[in-house]
């Protein structure tokens, strides 16, 4: 079998989480036997990058205009690459590189697989300009896509409102390759040292510095109860995504300015290392669909806060995390609580990491992915 996968961005410092889907979606089908193939913008590509998505091969596209993701190919590169497949996969939305593809699947009456990741939901900025890309495209390549894939099952609503039918979406969650995560005392001195904590605990925010993702309300959240936990720290591990310049602001206006850290992006084992060090991870998301990185904790052993919004229901009903609402007050107090109760922290860390181990591997949602294109290829799906 021979799958494309499409995603306009590759690099994880740019792309996120959909990035990082596709990256170990890639790696776990090419392990599996499957002949895989990327397409994505060469923004943010390194060589090692490429180099850890042995046998795969990438196909990187210039890009013309780095704010709307124009990519730029050769005439009959796309419809090449997508003759060549027996299934196309396209990840994220709203981007010109799906709307070409999924135009060369369309002409050529290839099956492709959609999965937004969480991006069906307008939200956020160029909002006319996502409006438009649905009425041009959008709407038009859900519907036509042989499956659609939710990461949650609270993101079938997304699909349904785009006016896919039920039966036609199947929800493979994201993973984790727990090879990647070994833990490493001195790698975790030397974060420390980076982060300017010395021995003292922290609470650990991964993400971008972006509206979307909430750095703003933990800020708020943890001012309101660091009096209490004079010994705690907060870091904010990320690239900017709009907010750092005005976080800094109101850190460096804090009397708690020297217990908030800005290291920047963490990747590799110094991610590894930051997670494993954190008495506990936040993810104060607005809006997100499954965070990867509440999977890293949990491979991590690391205890987690999380909103409501970011489509961990199911680990939060098995007590393997806290989730509260997306506000300022309600993540003060999910932080009050967990800071002052470190055995259930480490039951509610120990539950999410076998919970991870059972359910949340990539070989396991690599598997899925197969079935699925095997489906999609025997004429038993529409």
């Amino acid at each position: 079998m021979k799958v494309l996968n499409v995603n306009h961005l590759l690099d994880p410092e740019t792309g996120g989480g959909t990035a990082e889907r596709t990256f170990q979606l890639s790696r776990f089908l090419q392990r599996a036997g499957v002949q895989t193939s990327v397409l994505a913008l060469d923004i943010g590509l390194s060589q090692a990058r490429r180099d850890e998505l042995a046998g795969v091969k990438v196909v990187a596209l210039p890009c013309l205009n780095r704010r709307y993701f124009v990519p730029w190919a050769s005439p009959g590169l796309i419809h090449t690459l997508v003759a060549d497949a027996d299934v196309v996969h396209l990840s994220g939305h709203w981007t010109l590189l799906n709307a070409l593809v999924y135009k060369s699947c369309r002409r050529q009456g290839k099956p492709f697989v959609f999965c937004p990741a969480g991006a069906l939901t307008t939200f956020g900025r160029s909002l006319k300009l996502k409006r438009a890309y649905d009425a041009w495209v959008g709407r038009e390549l859900a519907r036509s896509a042989a499956a659609c894939v939710a990461i949650t099952d609270q993101e079938r609503a997304d699909f349904a409102a785009y006016g896919v039918a039920p039966g036609r979406v199947t929800v493979i969650p994201n993973g984790i390759d727990p090879g990647q995560y070994t833990r490493d005392p001195e790698a975790e001195r030397r974060i420390r040292e980076r982060f300017q904590t010395g021995a003292a605990p922290y609470v650990l925010f991964l993400g971008r510095l972006n509206a979307i993702k909430g750095p703003d309300l933990l800020l708020e959240a943890f001012a309101k109860v660091a009096d209490r936990f004079p010994e705690f720290h907060l870091v904010f591990a990320g690239p900017d995504g709009g907010l750092q310049a005005s976080l800094m602001e109101s850190a460096a206006q804090s009397p708690l300015k020297d217990r908030i850290h800005f290291p920047g992006y963490l990747a590799g084992a110094d991610k590894t290392a930051a997670l494993s060090a954190a008495t506990l991870l936040a993810i104060p998301s607005r809006r997100e669909a499954m965070s990867i990185v509440v999977l890293e904790a949990g491979i991590s052993g690391t205890p987690t806060l999380f909103t409501d919004t970011c489509g961990l229901e199911a680990i939060a009903a098995l007590g393997a995390g806290t989730m509260v609402d997306a506000s300022v007050e309600a993540l003060a107090g999910g932080l009050a609580a967990l800071l002052a109760d470190t055995p259930s922290l480490r039951a509610a860390a120990e539950r999410l990491q076998a919970l991870v181990r059972e359910q949340y591997l990539w070989d396991m949602q690599a598997a899925r992915y197969l079935a699925l294109y095997e489906e999609i290829l025997g004429g038993t799906r529409a």
